[in-house]
């Protein structure tokens, strides 16, 4: 029993991580506003290797519209400049001696619409993967039970507990997308 018992708990881990992971996903959304979490996926080309953009550089938010790249070592400016050009983010760098000056330009109605698409697919990619791990744990649970190391009654209330965690787990994703919907549609 104590095999089913630590397994809803294994079960619970793997799905808060696909909620994590959409929640990454959706730090990167633009959404008009600038945040420091928008230029993670920046790699810059510096001595001689590719490196995230926040081992060269440390990243602020002076006002709600524009970010800051304090680039520390004068000779990368122009990497660090020509990195977050071509991570595709739509931001155009103004250099300032060292530091990089991002003003976040206010996104269209069409541009809203995209990215409400898209958390709207991160989303759903997020759900698939919680209703993975609902499967395995159900195939896990009916083997235990087959093998006669689970009786029938436990196997149906641990069946109840995981279908309990995945309905509880898709409506945090839920109500992280509306909140992540809601801050994209904001002017």
């Amino acid at each position: 029993m104590s095999l089913a018992t630590h397994d809803i708990n294994e079960v619970e881990k793997r799905m808060r991580a696909s909620l994590d992971a959409l929640k990454r996903e959706f730090s990167g959304l633009r959404t008009g506003r600038a945040s420091a979490n928008l230029l993670d996926p920046v790699q810059v080309m510096v001595y001689g290797s590719r490196m995230p953009l926040n081992q060269v550089a440390t990243v602020s938010v002076p006002e709600p519209r524009m970010i800051s790249v304090q680039v520390w070592d004068r000779s990368n400016v122009t990497a660090v400049d020509k990195g977050i050009r071509e991570a595709n983010l739509g931001l155009n760098p103004i250099m300032d001696g060292q530091i990089l000056r991002l003003p976040i330009p206010s996104l269209t109605a069409d541009r809203r619409q995209e990215l409400v698409k898209l958390a709207h697919k991160y989303a759903e990619q997020s759900k698939v993967a919680v209703r993975n791990v609902r499967r395995e744990a159900m195939d896990l649970l009916k083997k235990l039970e087959k093998d006669g190391k689970m009786s029938q009654d436990d196997h149906r209330g641990h069946s109840e507990k995981v279908q309990e965690l995945t309905d509880r787990i898709i409506k945090e994703v839920d109500s992280t997308l509306v909140t992540k919907e809601a801050e994209i549609q904001k002017v």
